[in-house]
């Protein structure tokens, strides 16, 4: 009985992600072609390893061992890559990464300039995203590395991090800013008790800030208007609509006529790490390459390094 290692990889692919149609879309092919390649790999070892007799294709017993033989597999090619990368010095091939939109725009671009030029034979794929969706991407074989941001106060992490390893890129201080053209222009936080506020969504890094700086100066913020992307935050701003709490990165390219409080410093700050699946023998070349350039960005940009053993958030 031969069994070909490519079919072996798209079945690992349908356990991972709980179907063909899911599979389909993380190997680059469509779902006919996932389905073809079962059936052939049936075919090569004589038994059934999909079970369709449900919605969502599931594995039988034969095809739960043999996902589980490709997951080794898998750890072995991924070694043998980590040995040519030490060989060669570089590291090559695809790697698929997701961000917030500021991260995005501030430290994976100028990470992947870099990389061009030291690791010309990587291939990046960049993918916007966050939250809980992006979590389940990073787990079931979506994306190599996940760029995440939470609040500086979060807590220690549960359980749920464990499958996961991280790296610090910065911690990002908040700033309260607030339009230039307000009269009588506040100078402390307490000033903007009764003023408006552009807020983020309370899950959100920013608005437990919010909540934590109106806790501490006992007020409670009147709530104008709510926005989730920065450049929508400074455009309201801009406009004289309400003052808000933003990370100093998302103030990289902002508008002279907006202006920040000089009471920064009570706002603290949001911590940005980098994480991707957990292994034994570490990160993959082409996510350590990634990882170093995402960080000498954050360096470049003047952001505090966050401590080596900072921890990762709760799940959302």
């Amino acid at each position: 009985m031969e069994l070909d290692p490519r079919r072996l990889r798209v079945l690992r692919a349908v356990a991972l992600r709980g179907g063909v149609v899911d599979a389909a879309k993380v190997l680059h092919l469509t779902p006919s072609a996932v389905s073809q390649h079962l059936a052939q790999l049936e075919r090569e070892v004589g038994q059934p390893l999909v079970d369709r007799s449900r919605r969502r294709a599931g594995l039988t017993p034969a095809g739960r061992l043999l996902a589980a033989r490709a997951e080794r597999i898998e750890h072995e090619l991924a070694e043998a890559r980590r040995e040519l990368a030490e060989l060669t010095g570089r590291s090559t091939g695809p790697v698929t990464v997701a961000a917030f939109s500021s991260a995005v725009c501030h430290l994976l671009v100028p990470a992947l300039a870099a990389l061009a030029r030291t690791h010309p034979g990587l291939e990046p794929r960049v993918v916007e995203a966050e939250g809980p969706e992006a979590l389940r991407e990073l787990r079931t074989g979506g994306l190599d590395l996940l760029v995440v941001e939470y609040d500086g106060d979060d807590p220690d992490p549960d359980e749920q991090w464990r499958d996961l390893a991280s790296a610090p890129l910065a911690d990002d201080e908040y700033r309260v800013i607030t339009p230039a053209d307000w009269s009588p222009p506040p100078r402390t936080v307490r000033d903007l008790a009764d003023r408006p506020w552009v807020t983020a969504p309370p899950s959100t890094a920013c608005g437990r800030a919010l909540a934590r700086i109106s806790a501490q100066y006992a007020f409670t913020p009147r709530r104008a208007h709510t926005a989730v992307e920065f450049p929508t935050t400074l455009a309201l701003v801009r406009a004289g609509l309400g003052a808000a709490v933003v990370p100093t990165l998302a103030l990289t390219d902002a508008p002279p006529e907006t202006v920040a409080l000089p009471t920064v410093q009570v706002a603290g700050h949001r911590r940005i790490a980098a994480t991707w699946p957990a292994s034994p023998s570490g990160p993959q070349p082409r996510t350590s390459a990634l990882v170093e350039a995402l960080q000498q960005s954050a360096m470049n940009l003047g952001l505090t390094p966050a401590p080596v053993d900072s921890p990762l958030p709760p799940i959302p």
